[in-house]
């Protein structure tokens, strides 16, 4: 895959046949005030099976708040996210860095961020890491100078911790071969194979089962799959780990009514339901803290380099 052009966009014909197949619903609550319905996208490891019970939830609470209908949909990657929020399909939608990164140049700098996830409520906590991972029985591969010519998974174009973050780390830790972002992602180039799984769970899977050699995903998604006991954490290890990364925020555009949105920002930052925040979060404890698109302007910048 071309990822310069992938960054640079698809064209719009294109993205709105590959949005409109790839959405599904995923559940409706709350009110029949006759206003059309409030729309949440989620990205595919926010709506897994295991967690639609605590989406639901969040859509009726949300539902009573607004006073009208909130139905969630469901992306099959980022890019499908993004060109709901461009659309209007969707009202508001949860995004990694990245994803809002690239939400921000696809909208024209027409998106705000209004909360963001935050382990134990502590906006200094609100940070996660991208590690490199492999089988522990791989005593071949113990750093980044082992990954060249391995099989390697990236979750998906649009992720932070999956994509973007590695992506720096693999140019930098290799510096002297002057990689870009193009020859990381094709086979038989710097790695022997490289795939998108599409899920930093099925990178995981992909590792711990040997189909790849070396994966990168989030810190916290490989330790909620360990928690789950999807993968147990004596088979998987980390080679690498990257520098604090800003946590996945809610998003809105930012022409948005101020009303609608105030009230978006009181419930998200007064919501406690453990079980949303555990199944759909991924992480115990966590809460929603107060944010905005200043805090994610590293990422920003970090994607205009990458994309050039």
């Amino acid at each position: 895959m071309n990822m310069k052009r992938w960054m640079k966009g698809i064209s719009v014909s294109l993205m709105l046949v590959a949005a409109a197949a790839s959405f599904g619903g995923c559940g409706s609550a709350g009110g029949g005030s006759g206003q059309q319905p409030f729309t949440i996208a989620y990205a595919p490891n926010e709506s897994t099976e295991q967690s639609a019970d605590a989406r639901s939830a969040l859509s009726a609470d949300l539902g009573k708040a607004l006073g009208r209908e909130v139905k969630e949909i469901s992306a099959s990657d980022y890019n499908g996210i993004i060109e709901a929020l461009r659309t209007k399909k969707a009202d508001m939608a949860y995004l990694g860095a990245e994803g809002i990164s690239l939400a921000n140049q696809r909208l024209d700098g027409n998106v705000d961020v209004i909360v963001m996830k935050a382990p134990d409520g502590d906006k200094a906590k609100a940070l996660y890491h991208s590690v490199f991972i492999t089988r522990a029985d791989r005593s071949d591969i113990n750093s980044l100078q082992d990954v060249k010519g391995k099989k390697m998974a990236f979750v998906d174009p649009g992720s932070t911790s999956g994509n973007l973050i590695p992506t720096s780390m693999l140019m930098k830790a290799f510096a002297n071969e002057n990689l870009d972002s193009e020859t990381l992602h094709m086979n038989e180039k710097f790695f022997s194979s490289a795939m998108f799984s599409g899920k930093h769970q099925a990178s995981i899977q992909a590792v711990a089962k040997g189909d790849v050699d070396v994966a990168a995903v989030s810190d916290q998604i490989l330790q909620a799959e360990i928690n789950s006991g999807n993968v147990q954490a004596g088979d998987i290890k980390v080679i690498a780990t990257s520098d604090p990364i800003p946590s996945e925020g809610m998003i809105i555009r930012a022409d948005m009514d101020q009303n609608l949105r105030k009230t978006l920002t009181d419930f998200l930052l007064q919501y406690n339901n453990e079980d949303y925040f555990t199944k759909v979060i991924k992480v115990k404890g966590a809460r929603f803290v107060e944010a905005s698109k200043a805090d994610y302007q590293p990422i920003i910048e970090l994607n205009q380099l990458l994309s050039k």
